[in-house]
């Protein structure tokens, strides 16, 4: 990511929007957090269905990793496909097109949600007979490939165009473009979309993110609105056959004026006049130490105690939320920096039941219980400026 940022700016390209980076790294961070807690189930679900249903007894062989990399992608393009045209998988899959830039940022942009629709796809794998480590193996290295293809400063790539997904493949898929919506499925080989009728070529511009921009940057907002929106049409919706259309139907189907009544409901903004470079200072100290508590809580997750862990994911949860909120200038962010704290608390004394903690802890309380009220207000105008 970074070496790309430097690129671009080199060149004098515009491809990096501070809001929509934040917005896109953050949702990746969340993603590798719940993967501390996901993988490895996935690994025994592989495990299970293989001992228990397997079709045919594979062994490891050369021909057989090619096949099962080959499948794998297969598998996955139908994935890809169905998740475009299926609401209750668009409604994880939507969080990825979301961004209105396209950089490596935006590779990061994938949910547990997703993992868990790709996992029940690729169940088919240990049923038809590999086991599970090969499933897994290939799906680091097919997981590996699409990060690099979300890119602008990579042009067409000659030859390979015909053959793999390329950055200008996937470009097109991102794109909003009518002429460019729903094309490209592929994720490492672009023959399937060649086959089944879904695959054009990058020829004019693309532009990026939906078809109706979501305009916010709440990481809560951009993993939930679509669900929202289901759930609001299916209240809304009489009868079985049109309720089994709203979830599984297409998304086309959903009625485009719900989201901006949602929006009024959950989307109330605070629109004062806002110190911007301030914020954003404040936002990028916020994730930077996030990474790093992130890096290493995966270094050592086998040294921490399970409680510390839940712990540390619930700050990381919070400080995702806490800094969308604040580009959103949402005034309740006082109370998610006071959730912060707390957690913090909550963990060092599970680590270190020390007396003085909680003498400590007492005297911090002590004020704020006291004047919670000027000290909201004298935080709110520190970070955004004056409050209306």
């Amino acid at each position: 990511m970074g070496v790309e940022y430097l690129v671009a700016r080199k060149t004098g390209k515009n491809y990096f929007g501070f809001s929509n980076s934040i917005s896109n790294i953050n949702v990746g961070i969340a993603e590798r957090l719940f993967d501390t807690f996901t993988v490895g189930l996935f690994y025994f679900i592989y495990d299970y269905l293989n001992r228990h249903f397997a079709i045919f007894d594979i062994r490891s062989s050369i021909l057989l990793w090619i096949t099962l990399l080959i499948l794998t992608d297969f598998i996955w393009y139908w994935y890809h496909r169905l998740a475009h045209e299926v609401n209750i998988l668009w409604a994880a899959h939507v969080v990825h097109h979301q961004s209105e830039d396209f950089n490596y940022t935006v590779s990061a942009r994938i949910t547990v949600f997703q993992a868990f629709f790709r996992m029940m796809f690729w169940s088919i794998l240990p049923v038809i007979g590999f086991p599970a480590a090969m499933i897994v193996s290939v799906q680091l290295v097919h997981g590996l490939y699409p990060f690099f293809i979300h890119t602008r400063t990579i042009g067409k790539l000659g030859i390979l165009e015909y053959i793999l997904v390329t950055p200008s493949h996937h470009r097109v898929h991102h794109a909003s473009n009518e002429k460019y919506l729903d094309r490209n499925y592929g994720d490492l080989l672009i023959i399937w979309d060649k086959l089944f009728g879904t695959f054009t070529a990058e020829d004019e511009e693309p532009e990026y993110g939906l078809t109706k921009p979501l305009d916010s940057n709440s990481f809560l907002w951009q993993h939930f609105h679509f669900i929202l929106e289901i759930l609001f049409t299916l209240r809304q919706t009489k009868g079985f056959r049109a309720r089994w259309k709203v979830v599984f139907g297409k998304p086309d189907n959903i009625d485009p004026t719900i989201r901006p009544k949602l929006e009024e409901i959950f989307l109330s903004r605070n629109r004062a006049g806002a110190a911007v470079r301030r914020l954003q200072h404040y936002v990028v100290w916020q994730i930077g130490v996030i990474l790093s508590v992130l890096f290493f809580f995966l270094l050592f997750e086998n040294y921490i105690p399970v409680f510390i862990q839940v712990c540390i994911a619930l700050v990381i949860l919070l400080t995702l939320v806490n800094s969308g909120a604040i580009l959103e200038q949402r005034r309740w962010v006082f109370y998610l920096e006071y959730g912060r704290l707390l957690v913090t608390f909550i963990a060092l004394y599970y680590w270190w039941p020390h007396p003085l903690l909680l003498l400590v802890f007492a005297m911090v309380q002590l004020p704020f219980f006291l004047y919670r009220t000027t000290i909201e207000q004298r935080y709110l105008r520190l970070l955004y400026g004056r409050i209306r």
